[in-house]
This record gives structure tokens, sequence and C-alpha cells, in this order.
């Protein structure tokens, strides 16, 4: 190899180092395996909608700091979260196959900050995050329909202009 050129990455392992999930499982389970997601995804939706998560107002009560309700429940996740990756890393916990889980640093960069707000702005005049927008649809919201639909164009609209989107 020529020492005078630099080394680079090729479009494929810029985008792998970006990824959420770099875990490729190599295991084949048969398809009928994952019904056991449908059904808890299912449960989860339930929660949600039990738990007021999905509500409008209760997302509406917060962002006008009206009711600690959403911020407890944000606040559980988080340190759920956190408690759960220092597990993860201090003893090295395996997948249900018993795959090593890989967790990669992450850095910091000014898009971060572009999209959080992005999200909170759309969070705010929307009533809902990308995680129950179903849930709100099941619930019987069917205006989350539009949600949804942009949702989906914003994530498409990303992937088409992701070059030229500073990161």
């Amino acid at each position: 190899m020529n020492n005078n050129i630099k080394d680079t990455n090729t479009d494929f392992e810029v985008r792998s180092l970006d990824a959420m999930c770099v875990n490729d499982e190599q295991v084949n389970i048969p398809a009928w395996h994952n019904l056991k997601y449908l059904i808890f995804g299912l449960f989860f939706g339930i929660v949600l909608i039990k738990a007021e998560v999905v509500s409008w107002y209760r997302i509406q009560e917060m962002f006008r700091l009206q009711s600690f309700h959403m911020f407890g429940v944000i606040g559980s996740a988080v340190a759920v979260g956190a408690l759960s990756v220092f597990l993860i890393k201090k003893f090295k916990i395996k997948t249900i196959n018993g795959e090593a889980i890989i967790l990669p640093e992450k850095t910091f960069n000014k898009g971060q900050i572009y999209g959080g707000l992005l999200f909170g702005f759309g969070w705010a005049m929307t009533g809902a995050c990308p995680g129950p927008l179903f849930a709100q649809l099941g619930y019987g919201a069917t205006a989350i329909a539009v949600t949804i639909l942009a949702a989906i164009a914003g994530t498409w609209i990303y992937g088409k202009f992701r070059e030229q989107l500073p990161h």
C-alpha cells in the first residue's frame, strides 16, 4: 500500500459507524418466532395507553410544564436504560442467543442538536413521538395517521439528503 495515500472510509464503512445497530444475528431463527415480539408489542402498546403516555393532553401538560407525569415516565426510562447499559458493559451480558452485545462509543456532533430541536418541535406540535404513533392509532386517534405519514416522509427526506446535512 502506498504510504502517501491517506486511508479513507468507504461510504459503507462511514454509514456503519453511525448505525444504531451493529449487532448482526448469526443464528437462523424461524419466522414464527417473531410472534413473541408482536405479542410483546401489543402488550407494550396497552401499557403505554393505560399509563397515559400516548395522551395528547399529557404531552401538552409536559411541554407547558403543568404536570410531572411525563417527566417521571421519561426520567424512569432514562434511569432504567442507563442502568441496563451499565450492567451489560460491566458483566459482558450476551444476547438470548449467546452473541456478544457491542455498544460502540458515540461522539457528539452539532447535527444532534438540530435533530433534537426538530424532534422536540414536532413532538410538541403533534403530541406524538415516533414510538407510540401506532399505539395512538390503535387507540382510535385516527388523526395521528397524518403524523405517521409525515414521519415516514421525514425519514425519506432525511435519507435522500443525508449526504448534504451536517453530521
